[in-house]
């Protein structure tokens, strides 16, 4: 592909309007991509030719032990320690508040001596009551599948293989229930290591460590199954295995990321806003993009038939998916002129204009994944520098203030906050668990203790203040008046020029979903099968279909 063909979305494409890509409910469709932060780890790691071993298997006969997974880069190892346990079933949950697990991980920063694996083992199944040094990047746990971990497990042990409906109807043998990194529990910093190639991007060092952990669950399953079975039991086939992923539940705890990394959900946002914009420019559509866009438009098909949910509000999304996974099929086939110039635009402008925003976020996943050569490289703006103090200008004029509130807040002025609806919640941090937590403002006791992630409220109360302030006074003098407006206003002027650094909607309000932040960022995180158990909480799978460590060189 030449340069004039990757086509600069500037000339005349443009990003889409943040005021219709910000919005919860948009947010809350978004569909994992090859710029997802899994698949962005697994091409850097298959173009640079890292290598994965297992150099420590030590499980007995019940599969408790400890186990280290090995990955060399070209310039540093990285391992995961695992310690398998006996976790009779009464103790298996979800919660947070859990206190035991199947499974517990530590990623390491290089390789583990004896002494380090001595220290881990005394504290990684401890997790939160335990701790971990710097020389770790992670610290995690999983539970079983139950059912379909036996059921595997039964199979490979009589020499035969796994249903392929059962596992689809589950998708993982475990699920994590907490990747902890950036320093919690004594981890290493982020700023430790962000300055490296293969960090750099988000949470890649999370990233590797459930993609390892996965190998782990398959390779624990095989080990019991070979205790069971003797001679006669078999390996799981590669087809099937590649059906697995790592479950993960999470919750509440990570909805706030996103108001509190502004800096980065812009850089998240513009990078595949970037991305479907270089797409639609693109003069046409060769026979190999043509060919790569239907066979992921196939598995998009095929993972909406198998993702399955309880929750109302996710049935009547994934029906909405199916049915425009089917006419877009159709359109496709049928009505779609590649031929003609800027295809991918017309099939963009289509959708805009016939499929719900469940189908057009998926349209958008399909339409970056045969064009690596035109996108993949902006992967690597998908950081952002958070590090670098934002002093006030104490004499910046007040009217610098006003031109931001009008040219990027306009959207607040929809919400009405004397309407007692529009600030029914509030955000606070348990006391028992340290996690976020929402509360409901005329109910529930603890608004002393509420968060500043009311950010529509906040921004209206400062336009209010604002406007009763004389036209020529300057920052310094109404901070001097209205205090309690410095942290709004430096976070107003700190996100001058970024357009996808807030969310635009109200998260005070009583019909908020919460949900809809947690799918926003776990879709950049390459989640699938979004299974919510509740508005709060959500049940996912990790690099379900991607290949193992030793397959990642094919």
């Amino acid at each position: 592909m030449t340069i004039a063909e990757r086509a600069d979305p500037a000339q005349d494409i443009a990003p889409r309007d943040p005021d219709r890509v910000m919005r919860l409910s948009r947010m809350g469709s978004a569909h994992p991509m090859r710029l997802s932060f899994l698949r962005v780890l697994l091409r850097r790691m298959q173009a640079e030719g890292w290598r994965f071993d297992r150099p420590l298997w030590e499980m007995d006969a019940r599969g408790t032990g400890r186990a280290v997974y090995r990955a060399r880069g070209p310039e540093r190892s990285y391992c995961l320690v695992a310690f398998a346990h006996d976790l009779p079933d009464e103790m298996r949950s979800d919660r947070v508040i859990a206190t035991a697990w199947d499974a517990t991980f530590a990623l390491v920063d290089g390789e583990p001596d004896a002494a380090d694996l001595d220290r881990l083992a005394a504290n990684v199944p401890l997790q939160e009551a335990g701790r971990i040094s710097a020389k770790e990047l992670s610290l995690s746990r999983a539970n079983r599948s139950v059912r379909l971990f036996s059921h595997v497990v039964d199979r490979l042990a009589q020499g035969q293989q796994p249903d392929r409906a059962e596992i689809d109807a589950v998708g993982y043998l475990m699920r994590t229930t907490a990747v902890y990194g950036s320093g919690k529990f004594g981890a290493a910093d982020r700023d430790c290591i962000a300055a490296r190639p293969e960090l750099k991007a988000p949470f890649q060092a999370e990233m590797l460590s459930v993609w390892l952990t996965r190998a782990f669950t398959v390779d624990i399953a095989e080990h019991l199954a070979q205790v069971r079975g003797g001679a006669r039991a078999v390996r799981m086939d590669r087809a099937l295995r590649r059906r697995l992923g790592v479950g993960n539940s999470t919750g509440l705890g990570m909805a706030p990321f996103l108001v509190r990394h502004p800096r980065l959900l812009n850089n998240w946002m513009t990078v595949r806003e970037t991305a479907l914009a270089r797409v639609r420019a693109l003069p046409s559509a060769d026979g190999a993009a043509r060919a790569a866009f239907r066979q992921a438009l196939a598995g998009a098909q095929e993972n909406a038939t198998l993702w399955h949910s309880d929750h109302p509000a996710q049935i009547r999304k994934l029906d909405m998916l199916r049915h425009d996974l089917d006419i877009l099929a159709t359109h496709v086939d049928h009505v779609w002129t590649p031929a003609a110039p800027r295809p991918w635009d017309a099939l963009w402008r289509w959708g805009e204009g016939v499929l719900s925003e469940e189908g057009q976020e998926c349209l958008l996943s399909l339409l970056l994944e045969p064009h690596g050569a035109v996108v993949d490289d902006l992967a690597d703006g998908l950081d952002a520098d958070e590090e670098t103090g934002f002093p006030l200008d104490g004499s910046l004029p007040l009217a610098t203030l006003r031109a931001i509130l009008a040219r990027d807040y306009g959207w607040v002025r929809a919400f009405d906050f004397a309407d007692p609806a529009r600030s029914a919640r509030f955000w606070y941090v348990s006391e028992e668990k340290l996690e976020p937590r929402l509360g409901n403002r005329h109910e529930e006791a603890g608004q002393e203790r509420e968060q500043p992630l009311g950010i529509a409220r906040a921004i209206a109360a400062l336009a209010a203040a604002l406007a009763a302030f004389p036209e020529g006074a300057t920052l310094a003098a109404f901070l001097l008046r209205h205090p309690e407006h410095r942290h709004t206003a430096r976070r107003l002027l700190m996100l001058r020029g970024l357009p996808y650094a807030e969310i635009r909607d109200n998260l005070l309000d009583a019909a908020m979903l919460p949900i809809d932040i947690l799918r926003c960022k776990l879709a950049f995180f390459g989640a699938t099968r979004f299974d919510p158990r509740s508005d709060r909480w959500v049940r996912i799978s990790l690099f379900q279909g991607q290949p193992y460590p030793d397959e990642l060189g094919a």
